[in-house]
């Protein structure tokens, strides 16, 4: 079975599926240190042991956790750019990305290095290598090329160097927003603030419908590699071959 048909348990069973509802309802209260597996199967009315036959270590289910909640960012980022190309431009697609990773509260934790909440799992070397696939900064140094080539972004900057401001400027207004002090925001539309600031980074979108396209396929071809990544790192036992 190659990783991209990989099956999570709780898509065929609802006692897995009742485990994970548990264990996020837990995580969020009382932060990874407060609680048990025994407390995620009381709550999900199953005996412990149900909990190992899913999961071997309740390290395991947090990081599953995590990971299901990167999987979301990407199934929703995907959905939305398929039912509307023009999303992938710049200006559109920067402010989507972070209003619905803000939502998914584990992705937002993750990104603020929330240790209140999630404990080790911040330096869990799995969490990690999903931040570091999947996070912002993974994210536009695949994307910015694809802008590049296709008009919507300025090529007479250097796309590291590109990149590194991008990113600050995201993870700046994200800190403001979702970071462990948020600061006042003044703004009436802090996401609309940063789609006209993406612009003024960036240079005008100049590229046809044809290139919005050509970049809203590349994007989602983008993304699906990641949930690809994701779904391997959720089960590290499946097999590293796949579809790329």
């Amino acid at each position: 079975m190659s990783a991209s048909t990989v099956e999570l348990p709780e898509q065929h069973s609802e006692k897995a599926a009742r485990l994970l509802d548990a264990a996020g309802d837990l995580l969020i209260g009382r932060g990874a240190k407060g609680f048990t597996v025994a407390d995620v199967a009381q709550r999900a009315h199953v005996g412990k042991g149900t909990v190992y036959l899913y999961w071997p270590t309740k390290e395991d289910l947090l990081v599953g956790l995590i990971g299901r909640a990167f999987l979301g960012l990407i199934d929703d980022l995907i959905q939305k750019v398929t039912e509307e190309p023009d999303l992938a431009r710049p200006s559109r697609f920067c402010p989507l990305m972070l209003q619905i990773a803000t939502s998914k509260p584990l992705v937002a934790a993750l990104q603020r290095h929330d240790e209140d909440l999630l404990g080790v799992l911040t330096r869990h070397p799995r969490s990690v290598a999903l931040h570091d696939a999947l996070g912002p900064g993974a994210v536009l140094k695949a994307i910015l090329p694809i802008w590049r080539r296709n008009g919507l972004a300025r090529t007479d900057w250097d796309v590291a160097d590109q990149t590194f401001a991008l990113h600050g400027l995201i993870a700046g207004i994200a800190m403001s927003l979702i970071g462990p002090a948020p600061v006042p925001v003044s703004a009436d539309d802090p996401l609309g603030v940063l789609g006209a600031a993406v612009t003024a980074l960036l240079g005008p979108e100049r590229g046809n419908q044809k290139q919005v396209r050509g970049a809203a396929d590349e994007v989602i071809e983008f993304l699906r590699q990641g949930r690809v990544a994701a779904l391997r790192l959720i089960d590290p036992t499946q097999p590293q071959g796949g579809t790329r």
